[in-house]
């Protein structure tokens, strides 16, 4: 039995701990199956104050601060032997935007996620990862 080759791999990144080994995961894969890889990152707008989200050059300088970290994970992808990488950046609710507007347009063929564990009815994901496992129309891969 041949396991599933995926051609487009997508990565949602942050610095968190559960988000850096779905990092590493997904390279791996990419790098095994030979498949495009997109690293892509949500700026938050719950992570502003009000005043900071109503200011286009505040949220104009988060976005290009968000797309310059990106590169460095996309240069670190490409040291690694990934022929074809792209990034996306994105703004709003990870988990929603991941799956209603990323996923739509690039069409990869498996989401790779981490999954940062919460207390409560979460502890077996967190809720952008329930979510994105949930609702993404195509295979996820959730890493803890």
């Amino acid at each position: 039995m041949d396991p599933k080759k995926f051609t487009h791999i997508l990565v949602g990144v942050d610095d968190s701990p559960d988000a850096q080994l779905a990092f590493r995961y997904a390279m791996n894969r990419a790098k095994s199956d030979d498949a495009e890889l997109t690293i892509t990152s949500i700026l938050e707008s719950d992570d502003m104050n009000v005043y900071q989200a109503l200011s286009k050059d505040f949220v104009h300088g988060k976005r290009d601060e968000l797309t310059k970290h990106l590169e460095e994970y996309r240069n670190l992808a490409l040291r690694f032997g990934i022929k074809k990488v792209n990034t996306a950046v994105s703004e709003g609710d990870p988990g929603e935007t991941i799956v209603k507007e990323i996923i739509p347009a690039l069409k990869p063929d498996l989401l790779v996620i981490g999954s940062l564990a919460k207390s409560g009815i979460r502890k077996r994901f967190g809720s952008q990862a329930a979510y994105m496992a949930k609702y993404a129309p195509i295979s996820v891969m959730v890493v803890r």
